[in-house]
């Protein structure tokens, strides 16, 4: 294309805790942090709305491998999580815990990840 767009918007992504790479497995939902607005409705009409705080995430699943160290992984404070995407975005979660269950699934070594933090993730370009 002449523009230099790239028409690829979903696939491929990489996931790092701490700069180590982990073999991330199918979707991953994430969450930057923004405040949810609410409709405040009263008896005669719309009256405005109201802010709550949101809890900014990176959420998925990990395949299990020989050196990937589970305890460490739910033990985990103070982290920083980046999510790549092939669109060309990186989330990244600073100052983040481990927030999952812990849990395998042993048909596929399936760990179900979940990080949370109380900073705002940053979406870079």
């Amino acid at each position: 294309m002449a523009n230099g767009t790239n028409n690829r918007r979903a696939g491929r992504i990489y996931v790092k805790v701490d700069g180590q790479q982990y073999d991330a497995k199918g979707d991953f939902t994430y969450n930057l942090g923004a405040d949810k607005r609410d409709a405040i409705v009263g008896a005669d009409g719309i009256h405005g709305y109201k802010e709550t705080p949101q809890i900014p995430f990176i959420e998925g699943a990990f395949t299990d491998a020989p050196d990937l160290d589970l305890q460490k992984l739910a033990e985990g404070d103070n982290l920083t999580v980046t999510l790549e995407l092939v669109n060309g975005k990186t989330i990244v979660l600073s100052n983040a815990w481990f927030a999952g269950e812990g849990g395998v699934t042993t048909g596929e070594g399936e760990i179900s990840v979940r990080f949370e933090s109380r900073k705002p993730a940053q979406e870079q370009k």
